[in-house]
């Protein structure tokens, strides 16, 4: 079995004025003589995500393992920081990314070029196995090449969703918010929803969610407490901070669609 951590807690919402708040999932996974990250998020993170390594007594150096989901900048942009790590991403993930002229979309260019030419990256099918027991499933939709996880050598496994499946509202629905392919989002939730039945007590840890596990009557249930906060200078002083609270608890906050703003 491997040790299991979340470095960072994926939040399932977005800034209404700017792209920020959408910051993903990252998981830290060790066993088997292998230091392995799930996903490695975006600019925004890498405070965090230094001092959560930090608390696990892990250096940048040893991480042995950086497993992408798949080449959007909140997922991938800091394999850059681990300079011994075997970066895996899946082969047509790769091959689609590269082929994509630059533009205002989540593919950050010179991060997908150093992935093309970098040597110890490696391309991975589906059923490959980047570790021992961790299997990559094809999961197209949210990206052409997208892969999930399925970490069969614990008890109970876990599934690493990635966009695929970004947040609990995704998984119930049946739908999925920005998505290459609507019908394959639809085809690989179901999937990933047969995935999740198979094995009772099995863990989803999705790309921008808390951790789930199904209840006694099938329905995703969070596992932990949500944490997350903004801190703004609105007052004269610097040493003076307002903490804007992000974790609404049901019923708090106004529930709005894409078409009303």
């Amino acid at each position: 079995m491997y040790q299991l951590d979340l470095l960072i807690q994926g939040f399932p919402g977005r800034a209404v004025c700017h792209g920020g708040l959408g910051w993903s999932t990252v998981s830290l996974l060790r066993g088997q003589g292998r230091v392995a990250l799930l996903d490695v998020g975006a600019f925004g993170v890498r405070r965090e995500l230094s001092q959560q390594l930090q608390a696990q007594g892990v250096k940048p150096e040893d991480v042995t393992d950086v497993i992408l989901t798949h080449a959007h900048y909140d997922h991938a942009v800091n394999f850059t920081l681990f300079p011994n790590a075997t970066v895996w991403i899946g082969d047509e993930e790769l091959t689609w990314a590269a082929s994509q002229p630059p533009g205002f979309n989540p593919l950050p260019e010179l991060y997908v070029r150093e992935l093309l030419t970098r040597e110890r990256v490696r391309r991975m099918l589906p059923d490959d196995e980047p570790l021992p027991g961790l299997k990559a499933v094809a999961a197209p939709g949210h990206t052409p090449g997208h892969l999930i996880f399925v970490l069969t050598a614990n008890t109970p496994p876990v599934i690493f969703t990635g966009d695929s499946a970004k947040n609990r509202a995704e998984l119930l629905s049946g739908e999925v918010d920005a998505t290459s392919d609507a019908q394959q989002s639809r085809d690989t939730l179901a999937m990933i929803w047969a995935h999740w039945r198979a094995v009772p007590g099995t863990v989803l840890i999705p790309g921008h969610d808390l951790s789930m596990r199904l209840s006694a009557d099938g329905q995703p249930d969070y596992i932990g407490e949500r944490k997350a906060a903004i801190a703004a200078w609105f007052s004269e002083s610097i040493h003076t901070m307002t903490t804007i609270n992000l974790c609404c608890d049901a019923g708090f906050g106004a529930n709005y669609r894409n078409d009303d703003l």
